[in-house]
């Protein structure tokens, strides 16, 4: 953008929805390469987002132009910080893709046994309620709202 510009050039915006749509694309896929091609699409997409959000202007330099004409610098210290998170993401994400890949031989996000019972019992419509830890509908602490600690006052209790 430039200073003369009043707003986003139409091809910074379809460059925002071009990385963002086949970053959301690659995120939805099985292969962990894929995923990580994906972040990275969509943190460039969301990059430049925040950069077309700002204000164009001088370097927001004190001195270096009147007040009115310098650029936002809010935008760009928070494109610097979501480049930071973007590649510590990305690391993270490589070495989860390297270790699948050195133990299984491929990067593909395999289906837990448990989501295919719960496929399968969908497909059956035969979704079972049993309570598999014995405790009972009223014993499981996790399942049962603690009552609430009882307050001393009104002349209640030890004086």
């Amino acid at each position: 953008m430039s200073a003369g510009v009043a707003g986003p050039t139409l091809v910074l915006v379809v460059a925002v929805g071009v990385l963002v749509g086949c970053g959301v694309t690659l995120l939805l896929e099985r292969s962990l390469s894929r995923i990580l091609l994906g972040v990275i699409m969509l943190g460039n997409g969301v990059n430049l987002l925040i950069l077309v959000g700002g204000r164009a202007g001088a370097a927001p330099v004190v001195g270096a132009a009147p007040g009115g004409r310098l650029s936002d610098a809010l935008p760009q210290a928070m494109i610097l910080t979501a480049i930071v998170i973007t590649f510590g993401l990305t690391a993270f994400l490589l070495a989860v893709s390297y270790r699948s890949w050195y133990l299984t031989g491929d990067d593909e996000v395999p289906d837990d046994i448990e989501d295919r019972q719960i496929r399968q019992a969908a497909e059956r419509n035969g979704l079972a309620a049993v309570d598999r830890g014995g405790e009972g509908p009223d014993g499981d602490p996790e399942q049962v709202d603690p009552e609430p600690p009882r307050r001393l006052g009104g002349g209640e209790g030890p004086t």
